[in-house]
């Protein structure tokens, strides 16, 4: 029996913030589809990192997802809408993450009318939490303009922006002019590229504070995955073993890579300001958006596989039976998938 999610009173359906902050959640609200009750719907990455459509989530009875071709089941094909969204969903399940950031050059180019990209932001919640983030790239730009440190004062892009539209002290409008000629643009043109400045590094916050959690979680997974390693009939069983020790590599080489690339990312930051000047930047902001689809597809991975060990072992318990079926089915598949794509884009220098 097919059902409807649709409101009847109203067929607008307003933007869950929360998922367009995270790696793994598209709210189908955005996209342009024609059947109303997907507009209430999800896209999400399961355990094996395949796209499926999850219709609805509660606590008492978990989560009611379905691969796209099933759709069938549960909506009307009125007037073609269903034919005409399950192609749309089709290319959307081949995107690898669905952060704000990956999501702005691949719906590029999936060529599904898509157009409301001024919907593809952070929200303001998840730009307050990357205010520490921030003022480690906001700080280099007040000490120029300002000569002494208010980036603590600094909790968002936008007020670095009034603060330069506006400058206090005669001081601080020469240095702002002096910046301008660096940047070979007009002072009047310096806003739109603080705009470009905050974006670039606003990205860069939110994916390093994605790091930062995985790299939090880690940890406490190897050294639970470990812990089987004295098990009696693992320790009799070569190929479980060597699965295991295997994963655990693959974890410590992909995050070991992730860091990396952010380190090089910090280091050629650093570049900028010592050798400031529109090319520079334009240099930059090429090399950090080249990043961020396989960026945004390998923390969406193990933020995944990582959330989901949090949610089913919160306390870090388990038999041996019940980890090594978890790490069977939900952590091994689509792991090598992830290793592949850092080891394809990790070597950044």
């Amino acid at each position: 029996m097919s059902v409807e999610l649709q409101d009847k009173k109203s067929d607008k359906v307003e933007i869950d913030e929360d998922a367009l902050d995270s790696l793994h959640t598209l709210p189908l609200s955005i996209i342009p589809l024609q059947t109303p009750g997907l507009k209430k719907a999800f896209m999400i990455k399961n355990a094996r990192l395949e796209s499926a459509i999850e219709l609805f989530r509660d606590g008492g009875s978990g989560s009611g997802q379905v691969e796209p071709k099933e759709l069938h089941g549960y909506f009307q094909d009125v007037g073609g809408a269903l034919s005409h969204d399950l192609i749309i969903l089709d290319r959307l399940s081949s995107l690898e993450s669905f952060d704000v950031y990956s999501l702005r050059l691949e719906l590029r180019n999936l060529d599904i009318g898509f157009e409301d990209f001024s919907a593809l932001q952070l929200s303001e919640a998840k730009r307050a939490e990357l205010t520490e983030y921030m003022r480690a790239f906001t700080r280099p730009l007040i000490q120029r303009v300002y000569g002494g440190d208010q980036s603590d004062e600094i909790s968002d892009v936008g007020q670095i922006i009034k603060m330069m539209a506006s400058p206090n002290r005669n001081e601080a409008m020469a240095k702002l002019k002096l910046l301008a000629e660096e940047l070979n643009t007009e002072l009047t043109e310096v806003p739109k590229f603080l705009e470009r400045y905050g974006d670039i590094f606003l990205s860069l916050s939110y994916f390093r504070n994605c790091l930062d959690k995985i790299m939090q979680q880690l940890p406490p997974f190897i050294s639970w995955m470990e812990e089987l390693h004295s098990n009696y009939q693992i320790q009799n069983d070569r190929n479980q073993l060597k699965i295991l020790k295997d994963i655990e590599s693959d974890l410590n080489e992909i995050s070991t890579s992730l860091v990396g690339r952010f380190e090089y990312f910090n280091h050629r930051s650093h570049d900028f300001w010592d050798n400031i000047s529109a090319d520079s930047f334009q240099s930059f902001q090429e090399l950090v958006t080249a990043h961020h689809v396989s960026i945004g597809a390998v923390l969406c991975g193990l933020a995944v596989k990582m959330d989901l060990y949090e949610t089913r072992f919160p306390n870090h318990g388990g038999g041996p039976v019940k980890r090594l079926e978890f790490i069977n089915s939900e952590i091994r598949p689509g792991l090598q998938r992830i290793k592949d794509i850092e080891q394809r884009v990790g070597a950044v220098k």
